[in-house]
């Protein structure tokens, strides 16, 4: 009796996934609790395990159809995909074997089932990201080089292969001198466009500007790292400063970490903070619960457990809804200034950029110190200028003293 695997329960609010990437084909071994397939939704990826032992009999949703929840995407022979010979079948293929022609009898005999497992462990292995760039250009991965540790195949050896390999959804349109192509959206990269248009269209953004003397923090980073890490088994990172000094700042702004729904405004007596996390799908935003009731340790080992998830497509949606206030850090990626979009329906957004040594005016004197661009974009439907103001300042002087962080002066 044939298994049938259907498409989970989707997450609320999504209506449907895209079949992103098969880990088995047909006529495959499956173990219980073996990965077979990974949908893409707006927002995360989800695995989808086998129910029991046995061998991949149909795949009935190829990739890159789409899904909605109980619609079935595999068929399962339940068992160890062994087939079992009966009394009459070894008889018959005795007989078979004694009238087969000397030639046919020294043919070269097909390898052991030991063999071909020896050979399919040796073949290059492929990461997750890999296999699913493969199946975003519906690239075969049988035909990809690796470069990587042991001959693993990286996502950049299967974007290399692009200009030689077949586009599958893609449609080449130039000439070979000049080359171009069409390549669709990935759901999450057209359901970030959708959104992000559709706060520059339903909201009156506007940013403003500061910057910070990142010395101090600097200091006590360098002068504690060893032992804080030491002690909790996480780095210290600049994000924890960042999250604290947010937290104080929405608590002295409570309009900051405000929403608005409909005509009424809604005022959040909690403060989930949003950490925003570059990925090779696109940003997602998990958020710490809590944050005020969270210690430094405990800030930087959820948003390193939170950034390893989103990188690895493990993030679930409950991890990244419900946030009042994100903050975004471009200064990973070199940037020195620029206006962060929010996070709908939050009504503000910080932006933190690149640390760089700047001269500036201390006590009458020039001196070099390392300085930071702070951009907070907000809703001005809800939040004034003065407002604003008031919350950038509250966080450039908490940083510029970490002591009032835990004086909470």
């Amino acid at each position: 009796m044939t298994i049938e695997v259907k498409v989970p329960q989707l997450p609320e609010s999504i209506a449907d996934a895209t079949v992103s990437t098969w880990h088995k084909k047909e006529g495959d071994t499956v173990s219980r609790d073996e990965n077979l397939v990974d949908l893409e939704t707006d927002k995360v990826m989800l695995e989808v395990p086998s129910p029991i032992d046995g061998v991949i009999k149909q795949i009935v949703k190829p990739a890159g159809t789409t899904v909605k929840a109980q619609e079935v995407l595999v068929i399962i022979e339940p068992g160890s995909g062994a087939k079992t010979e009966t009394p009459k079948e070894a008889k018959d293929e005795k007989k078979a074997s004694a009238e087969e022609k000397p030639a046919e009898k020294s043919a070269t005999p097909p390898p052991s089932p030991q063999a071909s497992n020896k050979e399919q462990d040796n073949q290059p292995t492929s990461g997750p990201s890999a296999r699913r760039a493969a199946a975003e250009h519906e690239i075969d991965l049988a035909q990809v080089k690796g470069t990587g540790k042991g001959g693993r195949i990286t996502k950049e050896n299967v974007l290399s292969t692009l200009g030689s390999t077949p586009m599958g959804n893609e449609e080449m349109l130039s000439s070979s001198d000049r080359p171009e192509k069409r390549v669709p959206m990935s759901r999450m990269r057209a359901r970030i466009a959708e959104r992000l248009l559709e706060v520059t269209q339903t909201t009156a953004m506007l940013t403003t500007f500061n910057e910070v003397n990142m010395a101090e923090v600097m200091a006590i980073r360098s002068r504690y790292k060893e032992k804080f890490e030491k002690k909790y088994k996480v780095r210290l990172g600049f994000m924890s400063f960042f999250v604290r000094a947010v937290v104080e700042a929405l608590k002295r702004s409570p309009i900051v970490n405000a929403s608005i729904d409909g005509n009424d405004v809604v005022y959040h007596g909690y403060y989930d903070i949003g950490v925003a996390v570059s990925t090779e799908r696109g940003l997602v935003v998990p958020v710490l619960r809590n944050a005020d009731k969270m210690s430094m340790a405990e800030i930087e080992a959820k948003i390193g457990e939170a950034a390893e998830k989103a990188r690895a497509g493990k993030l679930t949606l409950e991890e990244m809804q419900g946030g009042t206030f994100t903050i975004t850090n471009g200064g990973v990626f070199g940037s020195l200034m620029a206006t962060p979009l929010l996070n709908a329906p939050q009504c503000g957004i910080l932006g933190m950029h690149k640390i760089e040594d700047r001269p500036v005016v201390e006590h009458g004197q020039i001196v070099i110190r390392p300085m930071m661009y702070v951009a907070l974009s907000y809703d001005h439907r809800l939040i004034d200028g003065k407002e604003s103001v008031t919350f950038l300042v509250s966080i450039k002087e908490m940083l510029e003293d970490p002591t009032r962080m835990v004086l909470e002066i």
